[in-house]
């Protein structure tokens, strides 16, 4: 295969089997919590977070990004459980506060041009060493999955009955948030805060139409998730187009197609 023999695609292709069965895992948790808004605010976030690093000399390091978000989760959570108001609608807010504020900062002098690959990504930069890393996010994401998805659950489905089962609601809640930003903050810039939401929740959203039980709803989602990226990231090669759009469309298709053939596997 000709695209085998670019060292950057072959960075990029060990990227995608990494980063595709991270967002498939994470997806299923991310649904059934009902926290799409939330990784989506986090996504968004991530321009404050470059803000921040511009802000205090330290631009160009993922530092202030990790930090800001870990912060911005906690916070968002804290205000969902101290608030009247609905959870998207406090989503929303945090959300646009964040994206505004981030344009804000680094539009000033008309030098956002430097920070708009942010917007769609470039998972044809990754290196090594950051390949390395994404390994260890992945290991962490697959033991909180194992240990903690029950308990999760639990709190999705009845959070008064999980605290009777001595599930520490609050505890679950700020750990599974912080992981979501340490993730979307590491995955950002090359997924992209436009795209990064698409492709944690369009294979879970797939798997979800032709799944009949848990097991095959969280199978479905890991294979979607890779294929999706797989698929993409070649289609991107030999299209000339940017890698991260093309995985979200293949996405989509998966989508349509397990959509329209839901009632084949419902039967």
């Amino acid at each position: 295969m000709e695209f085998l023999s670019y060292g950057f695609m072959r960075n990029a292709l060990i990227a995608i089997c990494i980063i595709t069965p991270l967002f498939g895992m994470l997806g299923t948790m991310i649904v059934n919590n009902r926290m799409a808004f939330f990784s989506d605010a986090l996504g968004h976030s991530a321009l404050t977070g470059m803000a921040l690093g511009v802000v205090l000399g330290v631009a160009g390091t993922d530092l202030p990004m990790l930090l800001f978000a870990v912060c911005f989760a906690l916070v968002l959570n804290h205000m969902k459980r101290k608030s009247s108001a609905s959870t998207d609608t406090m989503i929303s807010v945090f959300s646009s506060l964040g994206t505004a504020v981030g344009l804000v900062i680094l539009s000033r002098g008309g030098n956002f041009s430097k920070y708009s690959a942010l917007l769609v990504g470039d998972i044809l930069s990754i290196t090594g060493k950051e390949i390395l890393c994404l390994v260890v996010v992945l290991a962490v994401t697959f033991l909180f999955w194992l240990f903690c998805f029950n308990k999760l659950h639990a709190c999705s489905i009845n959070k008064s009955l999980a605290k009777s089962k001595g599930i520490p609601v609050r505890l679950m809640e700020d750990l599974f948030g912080v992981l979501i930003a340490v993730i979307v903050m590491l995955s950002i810039k090359w997924v992209g805060v436009l795209l990064i939401n698409a492709l944690l929740i369009l294979p879970v959203a797939a798997a979800a139409n032709i799944s009949s039980n848990m097991r095959e709803y969280h199978l479905f989602s890991v294979i979607l998730s890779v294929a999706s990226g797989l698929i993409g990231l070649i289609l991107s090669y030999y299209l000339n187009a940017a890698a991260g759009p093309t995985i979200v469309i293949v996405a989509a298709v998966f989508f349509a197609a397990t959509f329209f053939a839901k009632p084949l596997f419902r039967s």
